[in-house]
């Protein structure tokens, strides 16, 4: 198989970060991971399939500086969450060289944002709308269950005329097509983890308040109930609606949860995430106490999805004008029962009005840079 990039580094070593590091390295790519743990591996990594089938990699080497990892790579795959992003950004800037490719998975969280001083220095971003399966570790360093391999994977690059050979790439490790999109701003709005977790959480723990415990950890998606499908359709629909105001951009990839998962009502919503074999068994996020379970703040579920996902979306509703009532509650709830107030915003980064959205997205589209 003739691959386009053959120096790999990934950064993270959790469940996504495995796969992919052992997906390439079983293609004999050079893959160098960055963990903070890299005694944990012994140099072989190995994905057990649905048929536990097993793939195996060796890796050329495992380092805890960033330097070493990514320094001579030709293409970094990103796995750490999005609130990690930009402080992680930083860190590699001073190693980026120009045509050096980062793909973060998934590319949601604003990660064109975070990325922009690497972009500028000439680095080429990347990011998919979503991983390639479901991965869940089963040995740190050496081993991840990988189930429910999609049938096609969705890519967009800055700048643009970069995407066709970075799709190519994705396609040929995976050995599924991956299709490019539009713009960059069709991975940011993918309803996927941003909605989907987000809906979940804030009507599981809608109650919640301080010193409240819960009798068990209920199964995230083999419990989920109408509830839940009722806000994240509500929530979904709005986002629908937003991407119709950029009248301006090609927003069709930003499709329907509904479509996604082939499900038009509350009910069949319902079924179909409770029938998903490769997800079913996952526990919601939690923390066991002496007196019983209560919401694990901490996680990515809550610290990734709604202050840089979800909130993404808010913050682009204000910006054009439009209100999305369920979104807006979601996140009012979140930082009610957190009372983390920081979250993505556009302005941060000189975006204020849908016009200066329009003319970043214009600069991308003609292959170039950050100005």
């Amino acid at each position: 198989m003739n691959l386009s990039y053959k120096r790999i580094s990934v950064i993270g070593g959790g469940n996504i970060g495995t796969q992919v590091a052992c997906v390439c390295a079983s293609k004999e790519c050079d893959v160098t991971v960055y963990s903070s743990r890299p005694y944990a591996y012994d140099g072989t990594l190995e994905i057990v399939d649905a048929n536990d089938c097993i793939t195996t990699g060796k890796m050329k080497s495992v380092t805890s500086s960033l330097k070493n990892a990514i320094e001579g790579s030709e293409f970094v795959f990103v796995t750490y969450p999005a609130f990690k992003l930009k402080e992680l950004a930083e860190e590699m800037l001073p190693f980026v060289k120009r045509g050096m490719v980062i793909c973060v998975m998934p590319g949601t969280g604003g990660a064109e944002f975070a990325f922009s001083d690497c972009i500028r220095a000439g680095a080429v971003l990347c990011g998919l709308q979503r991983v390639p399966s479901v991965a869940r570790l089963e040995q740190y360093g050496k081993r991840v269950r990988c189930e429910g391999l999609r049938n096609e994977l969705f890519l967009a690059a800055i700048p643009a005329d970069t995407a066709e050979r970075i799709a190519m790439f994705i396609s040929s490790l995976w050995e599924i097509p991956c299709h490019v999109l539009p713009n960059y701003l069709s991975v940011t709005l993918t309803p996927s983890n941003p909605i989907l977790h987000t809906a979940r959480l804030s009507t599981l723990f809608r109650n919640y308040k301080d010193g409240k415990v819960y009798s068990k950890n209920p199964l995230f998606y083999g419990e989920w109930n109408d509830e839940s499908s009722e806000l994240l359709i509500a929530c979904d629909e709005e986002l629908q609606e937003l991407s119709k105001k950029l009248t301006k951009l090609d927003m069709s990839n930003v499709r329907s949860l509904k479509l996604h998962y082939e499900s038009e009502t509350v009910k069949a919503m319902t079924e179909k995430l409770c029938s998903i074999k490769s997800l079913h068994n996952l526990h919601s996020p939690m923390i066991q106490t002496n007196n019983g379970w209560i919401p694990d703040f901490q996680s990515r579920y809550f610290t990734a999805d709604f202050p840089y996902g979800l909130a993404i979306i808010e913050d682009l509703g204000k910006i054009v004008a439009f209100g999305m009532p369920n979104i807006c509650k979601t996140m009012d709830w979140y930082r009610s029962v957190t009372g983390n107030t920081e979250h993505f915003k556009f302005s941060d980064y000189g975006i204020y009005t849908v016009d200066d959205l329009y003319g970043l997205c214009r600069q991308w589209s003609q292959g170039r840079r950050f100005c």
